[in-house]
């Protein structure tokens, strides 16, 4: 008898311990977000009168917007990979197009964490990270992943990610138009004409397509009874599928509406100037996303994100800038850093002797693209519409107050100075604060030693130079002479990235610089850094003499093999090849021998080597 009282109080004691735990996470909110892609803030709650957006309209109903949301990537993989890790890619060496980086395994993704709270974490369905999944990430993430396929009483993170707005689908045609093309907004740096009006009216019937469906995962939440226990998200992915939208990491590529409703029953956990139907200002973007959510579930942000939680328990104060960036995108080479105040928005470019308008195959699909570059060749553009096709200034400087689509420059103003100034420096702080190793050719990226992953690499100081490499960065972009002795310098530091600067400041200074650097450029065509070595030949072979012509095209003949030097410097050196236009002739029959580096090529990476050979090909056998 004793014995079996014993076990009926241990039964209960145990029950008890169960119930308690149930009970905490019934006291957890369930958190819903709904994306969608390549659409920025056109919707109807954002006062867009030509937009029809009435579900989502709802939801900033009874929630708040905010005015002043960033997506850190202008483009879908990293700016997913900034959300899903907390961390900015350029710090882990995924700010490039389908960078397929590591992190380190003490860094998860924060599903992890709410994992590991109890939550039921479900993802459908696009992941599309920069960075490999490591361990736990989701319960299910598929097309037919909800919350639904939870346990009784689990809370719930889903994520609901809609691909209806996303560019390949306002291209598609035939298309019978809804909103009507001769009412489309076209904004001042695209050409007006039927192809533009086209695609933006199509963009805008696409968001309603889209909003239709957010409508019925709400209508899914109301009939399950959970909206009263649900905190709910929404947001864009980034900017809008338009070309100097998506991409670019001025305001329009970059601006996205995020949405955010707290039911009363978790009033406590609302942003500090939460107000229902209300809007704030308060600076928020995707590196916040992933403390933020945590903050909700009473997790404290891990020390290593590199975001503001603006919401729950660990909401910090309002951050003074949010900021951008740009990598390669697909198969062409670049880098930018972008910073705004909410009113201001600059713009660092790193490599400003590339035009904006690289020539990206899957950008040039759109009727937009097309007509808007042949309309430059045709000189039938005015100068706001012209820039895109254009190299760029190193510093870029915009005032969104008067000048909403960023095509009046205003760094070169001294009335703006001071705000240049202040602005310069915080993109110059941020990058040292985050340890940024996009300044590292991506093939150094993809090859360290011991396995070491990108991110350990750019916080071991010893190891990463951050401070003289920025230090020539900045100065190689400035393209000032004055700088060209230092340049030359450079050439032979012991840092290969400041060997890479060094060449690329003497590449964008061009033919006048060859005089004094021919010696060195010649000598670095032998560096250990096949990074290098490209940029040192394609500076020689764009601006050389015949001599210089015939060494550069030996080289980057030789590195454009991607079964030999791998995808990352197959890449470089055929860009190189494209930047020589004519010079580049005599590579055409070997060009068109190379493999198209596809069995080298990372996951999602397989074409674009192929794309460059098949251009490069194409138009060196004219």
């Amino acid at each position: 008898m004793l014995r079996t009282l014993l076990v009926l109080s241990l039964v209960a004691a145990t029950c008890g311990v169960v119930s308690a735990q149930e009970k905490e996470k019934a006291a957890l909110p369930n958190i819903l977000w709904i994306t969608s892609e390549d659409n920025g803030p056109e919707l109807g709650c954002y006062g867009d009168d030509y937009a029809d957006s009435p579900n989502i309209d709802s939801i900033a109903a009874m929630g708040m917007r905010y005015k002043r949301a960033w997506s850190n990537a202008p483009v879908c993989a990293p700016a997913r990979t900034t959300i899903i890790s907390g961390i900015y890619p350029p710090a882990t060496g995924a700010e490039h197009m389908r960078s397929n980086t590591v992190l380190p395994g003490k860094l998860h993704m924060f599903p992890y964490y709410l994992h590991e709270a109890g939550y039921y974490c479900t993802n459908n369905s696009k992941e599309d990270y920069n960075v490999a999944k490591q361990g736990f990430v989701w319960d299910d993430s598929s097309r037919k992943a909800h919350w639904r396929g939870r346990k009784e009483g689990q809370p719930f993170f889903a994520v609901f990610n809609f691909t209806v707005s996303h560019e390949s689908q306002l291209r598609k045609r035939p298309h019978t138009l809804i909103h009507d093309p001769a009412k489309a907004p076209v904004p001042a740096y695209h050409p007006d004409t039927p192809e533009v009006r086209h695609d933006w009216a199509q963009y805008y019937d696409k968001i309603t397509e889209m909003d239709k469906q957010v409508g019925q995962v709400m209508k899914q939440l109301k009939e399950d009874g959970l909206e009263e226990d649900t905190i709910i998200f929404y947001y864009g992915d980034h900017g809008s599928g338009m070309p100097r939208s998506k991409r670019w990491p001025y305001d329009s590529g970059l601006h996205v509406p995020m949405i955010v409703h707290v039911p009363e029953k978790y009033k406590d956990l609302a942003p500090s100037d939460y107000e229902v139907g209300g809007e704030s200002d308060r600076l928020v973007s995707f590196i916040d996303l992933a403390p933020t959510v945590l903050s909700l579930a009473g997790i404290e942000p891990k020390p290593w994100m590199q975001g503001d939680a603006f919401m729950g328990p660990y909401e910090t104060k309002k951050p003074k800038f949010m900021y951008g960036f740009r990598g390669r995108m697909d198969e062409r080479y670049d880098l930018v850093r972008s910073c705004t105040d909410g009113r201001y928005v600059y713009i660092r470019q790193f490599m400003p002797h590339k035009i904006y308008g690289q020539h990206i195959d899957y950008m040039f699909q759109t009727p937009t693209t097309q007509v808007w570059k042949k309309m430059f060749d045709e000189g039938k553009l005015n100068a706001a519409q012209s820039h895109f096709w254009e190299t760029k200034p190193s510093e870029e400087l915009y005032d969104l107050a008067t000048d909403p689509d960023e095509v009046n420059n205003l760094a070169s103003d001294p009335a703006y100075a001071d705000q240049l100034e202040k602005m310069r420096f915080a993109i110059h702080q941020w990058q040292q604060d985050i340890r940024d190793i996009g300044f590292l050719p991506e093939a150094e990226i993809h090859s360290l030693p011991d396995g070491m992953t990108p991110y350990e690499f750019g916080h071991d100081p010893k190891l990463y130079h951050l401070a003289r490499v920025q230090a020539t960065a900045e100065m190689a972009s400035q393209k000032s002479p004055d700088f060209l002795p230092n340049l030359v310098e450079g050439l032979s530091a012991d840092d290969r990235a400041v060997r890479y600067w060094s060449a690329l400041g003497i590449l964008m200074q061009g033919e006048p610089a060859i005089p004094e650097s021919r010696d060195a450029l010649r000598e670095a065509l032998g560096d250990s850094s096949k990074s290098v070595r490209c940029i040192a030949a394609e500076t020689l072979g764009r601006y050389g003499n015949e001599e210089d012509v015939k060494l550069a095209l030996q080289q980057l003949g030789s590195l454009a093999d991607p079964t030999e030097n791998g995808i990352y410097v197959s890449m470089l050196a055929l860009n190189s090849i494209d930047a020589m236009d004519e010079r580049a002739k005599p590579l055409a029959e070997t060009l068109g021998k190379l493999p198209d580096g596809k069995k080298e090529a990372p996951p999602r990476m397989g074409n674009y080597v192929n794309r460059l050979l098949g251009e490069l090909t194409a138009e060196l056998s004219k």
